[in-house]
Parts: C-alpha cells; sequence; structure tokens
C-alpha cells in the first residue's frame, strides 16, 4: 500500500478556505448520515448532479436545477471513507495552492475546476440518471495546479509492503502521474453512465486545475519550484520554517514542515 501523509512545502499562511471546505464537506456529510430512514438516499438524488437533467429527462423526483446540483454535489459523499480519502489529499495539496493564489481566488479556483470536473463526466455519460456526489473533481484540480507548480517537492508517502512499513519522500510529479495515470487507464475500462467512481470527472478536473492555474496565481508565484528536500529519502521529523510568500524562495534555507 502507498498512501500520501503530508508534504515538504513550507506552511507560509493559515489556509482559512481550505479548511473552511474540509469544515463544510465533513459537516454536510454528517447531516447525510444523520438522516432517518431513506433520509441519506433522498439527499443524494436531491442534490447530486444528475447529467440526464441537462437534457430534460425525466425525474423520480424534484431537483434543483442542474446548475445548483453541480454546487451541491461538490460537498457530499457517499461513505466515510471517501470522505477521509478526499479530505486526505485537499489537506496534503490545498494549503500550498491556496497560498499561491490568494485566499478568494483560490475559492473560485476550486469551485471552477469542480465545474469543469462534472461538465467532463456529462459529456462523457450525458444521458446517465445516477447522481454524482464528491470533491473528487474540484481537488483534482487542486492537484493539477500542485503539479504545475510544485513538480519537484517531495510529498510523504507511507509505504506498507506485507511487514515493512516506512514513509519515503517521493517527488510530487511521480506521485500525482502515478495517480492520472491510474485515472485515465481506469477510465477505458468503466461505462461512464453506470454507478461507480467518475473517472472522466477526475481527469477533467486535473486538466482544469493544470490550466486554470497559470492564470489565478499570484504573479510573484513561479512555476515548477525547486524540492526542498532529497527525494525518495526516509522521512525525519524537520524544524519548521515558515516564511512569506507561497514557498522560500531558492537560495535559502531548505526545509520540510509539519
Amino acid at each position: 500500500m502507498f498512501l500520501p501523509i503530508g508534504d515538504d512545502n513550507p506552511h507560509t499562511k493559515l489556509p482559512i478556505v481550505n479548511y473552511t471546505i474540509i469544515a463544510i464537506c465533513v459537516a454536510v456529510f454528517l447531516w447525510q448520515v444523520s438522516l432517518p430512514g431513506n433520509g441519506e438516499e433522498v439527499a443524494v438524488l436531491t442534490f447530486g448532479l444528475v447529467p440526464g437533467d441537462l437534457l430534460g429527462l425525466s425525474r423520480t423526483i424534484d431537483r434543483p436545477s442542474a446548475f445548483i446540483t453541480m454546487f451541491t454535489s461538490m460537498f457530499m459523499h457517499g461513505g466515510f471513507m471517501h470522505l477521509a480519502g478526499n479530505m486526505l489529499y485537499l489537506w496534503i495539496f490545498g494549503d500550498n495552492i491556496e497560498a499561491s493564489l490568494g485566499s478568494f481566488r483560490y475559492l473560485v479556483f476550486y469551485l471552477l475546476c469542480g465545474v469543469a470536473a462534472a461538465l467532463a463526466q456529462i459529456i462523457a455519460a450525458p444521458d446517465s440518471m445516477v447522481p454524482m456526489i464528491g470533491a473528487s473533481g474540484a481537488i483534482s484540480g487542486v492537484m493539477g495546479a500542485y503539479m504545475m507548480l510544485h513538480p519537484r517537492a517531495n510529498i510523504r508517502v507511507f509505504v506498507w509492503i506485507i511487514i515493512y512499513f516506512s514513509v519515503w519522500n517521493v517527488p510530487a510529479i511521480i506521485v500525482l502521474g502515478f495517480w492520472i495515470g491510474g485515472q485515465l487507464l481506469s477510465s477505458m475500462n468503466v461505462d461512464p453512465s453506470e454507478p461507480g467512481i467518475a473517472f472522466m470527472a477526475h481527469i477533467g478536473g486535473f486538466i482544469a486545475g493544470a490550466i486554470l492555474v497559470f492564470f489565478f496565481k499570484k504573479r510573484d508565484v513561479r512555476v515548477f519550484e525547486p524540492a526542498y528536500t532529497k527525494p525518495f529519502a526516509h522521512y525525519e521529523r524537520p524544524i519548521r520554517i515558515r516564511r512569506g510568500g507561497s514557498v522560500p524562495r531558492s537560495g535559502g534555507p531548505r526545509g520540510p514542515w509539519n
């Protein structure tokens, strides 16, 4: 098993928007599971995005417009592991992207990536009546942006092979490259109109984030930032370094953060 658990990019500002998105997703999930009877299923059918709504296909229940559910669906999840996985990735990658864009532009960027992801899935299965929920598409956009800004940053990856346990620093371009490659391969083997993982939404969100970040980033933020720790090394607890901006400029002290 290989599980990303952190990165080595310095913590430069409080990512208030990123934390707020995580808090909203958690709160919405708690609301979903608290609903009695089949209330959770009805909530998903009501506030999830149904691609067929854009074609005016028949509805079994009244739902808000597809435009509204395009946003409400971003904050709903289909189970604890769905929520936990998404929030872990948002926690790892979102803080640096918020620092690089600024809080307000990060919020707009995040929502636009979610919309792009939804549209990619709708194009793949325009007549599907299966509701789409989850923050995966928007978070994929954050990951695409991270690939452009910090491809050489090291991701702390928990490695578990039978009885071997360790944490390694692996360059983001490898971690994210394997991830998006897996999404592409998986998308070739599933029917996008059937219930399951919306791989096309992940791909669409990732591509949108990789492109949009060039228009949303601050002017003084460079792309393709260098690494701050050695790749493929065992992770060791560092001294916290705090600086202004997105990440420390090259030439100064380098080190990972918690």
